[in-house]
Formats: structure tokens, sequence, C-alpha cells
């Protein structure tokens, strides 16, 4: 297997555009990193250049210590999972597993071997003979990534496999690639807009926006402690409430009129202009909390999500729905524990420490 290292890796396309800015990452042996971030963020780009699809203007790409810039996709012992799958629909799924195989020149009885083994732990045994045409979306996908295991590649490279499936199938399939993944320990790569799948699948977590890597680490550690607005606002669904407050001074912010007690080791001056983050689960009803007002419920079955507003300020709220029986037009008291607030400068949108906060 292998670790994928990019250093100060840099895609600028003709006219100036820059995809991917100064970027350096390093993907652990074995490790399931995912990528993750809005449209047009550089995701993409970034795998199809790990993938040697795409050309590198600064920088370089190393797999397994080998630097690899100037190594053609074939030459790079990778296989890539596409969003549209790419099956040859002249081919049956036999076929379309061995090819590769045969293109490199490997013995039959191999290519047989191979290619039943990787059947088996996917299921597609009794679909060998069929054509792509007669298979359904999710079949279609396990074929693809049965292309990609017979390869017993160094490294697996996803892009959005599971956008082209629906809501229920991309469920099952994200925690069958994931199994797959910690079966065989392959080092993988996985692109995805998707916020729900990158928190589920990752080992590692990378937050792209517009061509730079805003936090990386672990899941529950980027949802626990984001370092940006944009990471706080990108990953959680519903997406934490960001409110606009004044430091009083003394650990103390004023929302709307409202005192509310943050961290006092932050040490903020008062007149300072921050944002207030809180996730919408840790809002609850209290006597001594302050007042807002129900526009929509949506009703989630054990949990609903209550849209209110706070003065000028809208916000979320994620509470089980036998405990609080809101309708719209309600006026709620409600808080949050100091512990559970999240402060962000107001201008740079940075998360506040203890040691910048000054």
């Amino acid at each position: 297997m292998a670790d994928i290292r990019l250093d100060h890796v840099g895609k600028t396309y003709a006219g100036g555009f820059e995809a991917v800015r100064d970027l350096s990452l390093t993907v652990p042996d074995g490790c399931f990193c995912v990528l993750v971030g809005p449209s047009g963020c550089g995701k993409s780009t970034l795998l199809r250049m790990v993938a040697g699809l795409e050309t590198i203007t600064t920088g370089t790409v190393s797999l397994n210590a080998q630097v690899v810039n100037h190594l053609e996709p074939a030459q790079r012992d990778i296989a890539m999972v596409f969003q549209n799958y790419a099956l040859y629909p002249h081919m049956r799924v036999y076929d379309n597993m061995a090819y590769g195989l045969r293109n490199r020149g490997v013995p039959e009885a191999e290519i047989a071997s191979r290619v039943a083994h990787a059947a088996q732990i996917l299921d597609l045994e009794d679909l060998l003979t069929r054509k792509p045409r007669a298979l359904s979306g999710g079949q279609r996908q396990r074929v693809a990534m049965g292309r990609a295991i017979v390869r017993k590649p160094q490294v697996f490279l996803f892009d959005e496999p599971l956008s082209n499936l629906d809501a229920k199938l991309r469920v099952h399939m994200r925690v069958e690639i994931r199994k797959l993944q910690k079966a065989l320990g392959v080092t993988s790569l996985y692109v995805t807009h998707d916020q729900t799948e990158a928190m589920t699948m990752a080992d590692l977590l990378v937050v792209m926006n517009k061509g730079v890597i805003e936090q990386i680490g672990a899941p529950m550690e980027i949802y626990r402690t984001p370092m940006s607005v944009f990471v706080a606002t990108f990953i959680g669904s519903p997406p934490m409430n960001i409110l606009e407050a004044t430091s009083l001074g003394d650990g103390v912010v004023s929302i709307e009129g409202h005192r509310l007690l943050i961290d006092q080791a932050l040490s903020l001056p008062a007149g300072h202009k921050v944002k207030i983050g809180i996730r919408p689960e840790h809002l609850s009803v209290q006597a001594d909390g302050f007042t807002i007002h129900v526009e929509l419920v949506e009703s989630l079955g054990a949990h609903q999500i209550i849209h209110a507003t706070w003065g000028q300020q809208k916000l979320a709220m994620q509470v089980e729905t036998d405990r609080v029986p809101a309708q719209s037009g309600q006026a709620l008291v409600v808080g949050c524990a100091p512990q559970h607030l999240h402060v962000f400068d107001a201008q740079t949108g940075q998360r506040l420490l203890r040691d910048n906060a000054s």
C-alpha cells in the first residue's frame, strides 16, 4: 500500500483562474480520506492531479514517497471510481472487470481468479454474464468497484461515486464502500460535496473552499471545533446558527439586547464585533433564556427542526418531537450552555481561541 503526499500543490488554468492554491496534505497508508466542499472548491481537480488526469502547475504529488508528477495515469498504480461508472456498454460485467488486466498482459488464469474473488466480495457472481444496461445503478457501481479491486492498486480514488444513486441506495453503498476499504486496507481519497457522506465515511476529513484547505481533522473533531464560520456552517445538518454579537467585556456578549455568557478566558475587549455559533441541537427550552418566535416546524419523526427568529436574526433548533410541541407563531424561551458556544471574529470569520482573542 502507499501514503499520498501533496506538497504546495497548485493548479492554474489558462486565463489565470486558480482552482487549487498552495495546498499541502498527507494521507497516511491505509487511511480513508474524504475531500468535502461546495461545487467549484477544487476537490475534483485535486483528485485528478493525484490520478494524473490533470497537469500540476506547482508543487509535487508523491505516492509511497515517489514523486509522480511526470508519470502517466497508468504508471501510478492507482484505481479510480467515477461518478458515471465509466463501464463499456458492449461488454459483459466479467469483461468490464477484466479489461484493464488484459491490457497489462495478465495471464487469463490469474484474471479469472481475481475477477471471481472480486465478484464474491461484491456479490456480483450471478451478474458476470450481463451487460451494463441490464443492471441497476447500484449494481453498476459495484462493477466499477470490482474493476478497481482486481487491479490491486496502491491507492483508490473516488470521484463522487454515489451522486447518481437515489437516497436509500446512497446510504447502503457508502456503508459497503467503507466496509470494503477497511477489509482491503487500501489508502483511499474520496471526493464528495455531501457532508453527511463525508462525516460518516472519513478517517481523515479535509474541508475545502475556493481552492484551499479550511480545516483537516477527524470528522467529530471538526464538527465539535470548527475553525472558521465556513466550516461551522458547511459541516452539520441542519447547519450551525451564526449570530451577530458585540462583546461587553468580561466574557459576556450582547445579541439582540440579550446578555450571553461565553468563555471568560477569551478576554474580548468591549465593543469587539464577533459571530456566535450555536449548534441547533444545543438549544433547549429554559426558564431564564432568550425569547424566539417560531416561523416553521419541520417534523423528522423522532426529531423536529424549529425555524425561528431572535429579533432580526434567524436560527434553527433541533429537539425531540415529544419534548417541545412547537407550532408556528409560538414564542419559546430557550438557551444554550456556555461550553457549547463557538466564537468567531466578525471580520475574518476565524475561530477565536484563548491566545488570539485580543
